[in-house]
Parts: structure tokens; sequence; C-alpha cells
């Protein structure tokens, strides 16, 4: 892995150097940093290298992928540069009572969480996918065990469209259904396990406060295997907050009702803001509900063809779902989610990537 990173490292720096526009510059992007690119290959490979190397080894991409994308922005400054000093000597006309300060944008911070979460998952083999926004009833309900007149759907107050069968997704894990379809085949051909998040935007008739929102932003994570267990999903789910927060965060584990998993579990977060003693922003309890997860349901399985009525428990995994938008809450001491929405530029504007 380190000899195919130093290769592609040479190729990247060669090929750079040669760019002078901005629209080969951005084919360069995509050539390394899409999701068809050589860094998406490379986490690709990941999955196939012996276990104990896999940590060393997802660093290294890692590093491989921030530098590259700071040598992009590096880049694109400077081809900005020069075409604005073209501008300026040549014989366009050029207004020079136009602001001279111009206020750099930034990412939203949701934004910069999802991308955050995404490079971990990807240094730990998880593919990132995406999902469409409006679905059928099908993947958001039944393909979730979840048939028509469960009382579990009153759980979530659902959008529907005038189009018969179709409604905004109340949930990430309207997507499971169809990754499974999707990774199965390597899963039982190949024995490449499933691992996959999907983050997306949700939608439900919610009563607005400081802690709920109609339109929120989730990321789903599924990992199937023979042999998965709770223990796994543990692992994952502290990797991922150490991450995240870079400090030790106080979590607790509570059982949980999803008809998707069994058994199902509340990951509660102590609320950053308030350090557990109750705001509004946790509905005064000093916990915020962070991760909804689980042990996939056999029936969640069989539709997604990964088991059969015959053998319904030859794969197991696991299931979790992220609320970015708390998430982000927690990680920048948003103290209300309607910040988010709101498009204050002069509230949005303070969050920039590392």
């Amino acid at each position: 892995m380190k000899d195919r990173i130093n290769e592609l490292k040479e190729r990247f720096a060669s090929e750079l150097s040669a760019v002078s526009d901005q629209k080969s510059l951005e084919d360069l992007r995509l050539a390394f940093l899409s999701k068809k690119g050589k860094v998406s290959e490379l986490m690709q490979e990941l999955a196939k290298i012996p276990n104990e190397q896999k940590k060393e080894a997802g660093q290294l991409i890692n590093t491989f992928k921030q530098e590259i994308s700071a040598r992009f922005d590096a880049k694109m400054e400077e081809i900005r540069k020069m075409e604005e000093e073209r501008l300026i000597g040549s014989t366009e006309s050029y207004d020079e009572s136009l602001p001279q300060k111009i206020k750099r944008g930034s990412y939203h911070p949701i934004t910069l969480v999802q991308r955050e979460l995404e490079d971990i998952f990807e240094s730990m083999g998880f593919d990132v996918e995406d999902y469409s926004e409006i679905v059928d009833d099908y993947h958001c309900f039944e393909a979730l065990n979840i048939p028509p007149f469960h009382p579990a759907r009153d759980m979530q107050d659902t959008y529907y469209l005038t189009t018969p069968n179709q409604l905004l997704k109340s949930h990430t894990s309207a997507a499971q259904n169809a990754i499974m379809h999707k990774y199965g085949p390597l899963l039982k051909e190949k024995g490449r396990p499933i691992r996959a998040v999907f983050p997306g935007r949700c939608f439900r008739n919610e009563a607005i406060d400081a802690c709920h929102e109609n339109t929120f932003f989730q990321m789903e994570g599924i990992m199937i295997d023979k042999n998965i267990s709770i223990s796994n999903l543990i692992y994952f789910m502290k990797t991922m907050l150490s991450e995240v927060f870079e400090r030790d965060v106080t979590v607790r584990l509570r059982p949980g009702f999803f008809p998707f998993v069994e058994p199902g579990f509340e990951l509660d977060i102590q609320c950053l803001i308030c350090g557990g003693d109750g705001c509004p922003s946790c509905k005064n309890s000093g916990w915020l509900e962070l991760c909804p997860c689980g042990m996939i349901h056999p029936n969640v399985l069989k539709y997604g063809g990964i088991n059969t009525e015959e053998n319904p428990y030859e794969y197991t995994g696991f299931a979790f779902g992220l609320g970015l938008t708390r998430l982000a809450m927690m990680k920048y001491g948003v103290k209300d989610i309607r910040t988010f929405n709101e498009g204050d530029l002069n509230a949005l504007s303070q969050f920039v990537s590392k």
C-alpha cells in the first residue's frame, strides 16, 4: 500500500505541475478525489489487506488525501491570481470601484461534520453512498420490517407526495435495502463484508424547537458479514466518537425499539453544551439522543437478499443512524438547531474546515 501511495504521489505532482487553468485542475481533482477516483480505489484495496495492517494503511490514505486536497486549494488560488492579473493587464475594462475586500466563504457546519465522518469511516473500510431524498413506501418502511398500518409508522410524521406511493424520506434507513442488493453479490461470491455509510437529508413534520427541526441530516451505516455481533457495533461507535470530538466523551447505551433492528439500542451522548446539567438543547435531561442502533433484523436481511428462509441466520450485521445535525450542535457548541437552517451568514460563516 505504501508503494502504491508513493507512486500516486509522484503521478499527482507531475500532473499538477502541468495544470494551467481551472478546468484542467477540476479534471485532475475528479481523477483523484471523486467517488471513482484514485483515493476511492485505495479505500477499496484497503479491504483486501490483513486486519493488522488496516489501521496504518488507512492513516496513510487519509494523509495522502489531505495532502493532495491542500495542494489543490493552493493551486486553485494560484490560478485565480494568475487569471486576475491577466484580466488587469488586458485591454478589457476593469471596474476599479468594485470593493477590494471580499469576505471569504465557508462550508456549512453540517457539511464539515459529514465530510469528517466520511473520512473516518473510509479509513475503516466503509464505502460512502448517496441516496435519493424522494423514495417509495416499500424502501422507507416495508423493507425495514414496518408493514402498512404498523403502529411504528406513528413514530415518524411523514411527508407524503401527491404522486402515489412517493414520500420524502423520513430517515436514511430507507437506503438499506438498495445497499444490500448492491453489495450482496460481493458478500456472497467473494466474501467481501458489506460496509457502507450513506448520509442524507431527512424530513419529518416535527414541532420545531431548540432540538427539533422538520429538515435535518443523518448518516446511516451498516456492516454485514458472518459472526458480526454487538461488540463490533460498540467498537465502531466508540472509534468514531473519539475521532470526531478528539477527546473522551461520556456515552450511555440503553434499550430502544426500532422495527428494523433486534435488539435495538439508543446511544446517547452527555450534552457538551451544558456538561450534563440540563439545558434547552438536551431538553434539560443532560443527555442527547445521538445514534439509534442495533443488530439488523432477520426480516430486513431477507428482504435485502442477504439471507434466505432456509438459512435466515447465515449472515448478521449491525446498523446505526447518526444524527449529523445534532452531532454538529455538540461539536461546535450550537445551542439551537434552528441556527443551521435560518441562513444567517453571520452565524454560519464562523465555521471553517481544518
